[in-house]
């Protein structure tokens, strides 16, 4: 019998497109409460193997309200890239996630996880897959009409550090999302 964690694991579909080879990141699990939809492992993370192993999530651990135990437990959490690859370096930062990697892995990967209660979307690409015309003309006018998409799913802007100007932009980000996100997922645990 196949099984989609271990054909996920092992997949060399974009192979051809990724500099630095195939490496497929991902937490998934029948028991995980949280599902964290990101874009696709950095450097660091494709290095290590481990998700979210970088600045951007010590940055996203801070606003989930949860140290790296809770984070790390995939009873709780189960985080899928839209890429599971690195994509690589390109003028401005990491390359878009392969558009490959969601369409054939999501739907079988989360099929095994029946008791997700809280989906959140960080940055662009999972929204525009998950929200699709229902998001808005910019990423801070979705994650700004975050309560339009909840329960079922929690728009966010990726935790990267470099996105602290949009947070010092944006007041209102951590004077009503931060406090409903971590109120949530301490719900979930």
């Amino acid at each position: 019998m196949q099984s989609p964690i271990r054909d996920a694991r092992s997949c060399t579909l974009c192979a051809p497109h990724l500099p630095h080879g195939t490496r497929p990141v991902f937490t998934v699990h029948p028991a995980a409460k949280i599902l964290i939809i990101g874009q696709a492992p950095g450097r660091k993370v494709h290095e290590t193997g481990i998700p979210w192993d970088d600045a951007s999530g010590k940055r996203l651990r801070q606003w989930l309200g949860v140290d790296d135990a809770t984070f790390y437990n995939p009873g709780i959490f189960a985080l899928l890239p839209m890429g599971f690859c690195y994509p690589g370096k390109g003028k401005t930062g990491d390359l878009p996630p392969r558009p490959e990697c969601a369409p054939k892995w999501h739907e079988p990967l989360l099929a095994l996880m029946p008791d997700i209660r809280l989906t959140l979307l960080f940055g662009q690409y999972a929204q525009e897959r998950y929200l699709g015309e229902r998001r808005k003309a910019t990423l801070t006018e979705t994650v700004q009409n975050w309560k339009n998409y909840v329960p079922a799913y929690l728009p966010l802007p990726h935790p990267s550090p470099r996105n602290q100007i949009w947070e010092k932009k944006n007041p209102w980000f951590g004077e009503e999302v931060l406090p409903y996100l971590k109120k949530t997922v301490y719900g979930c645990l």
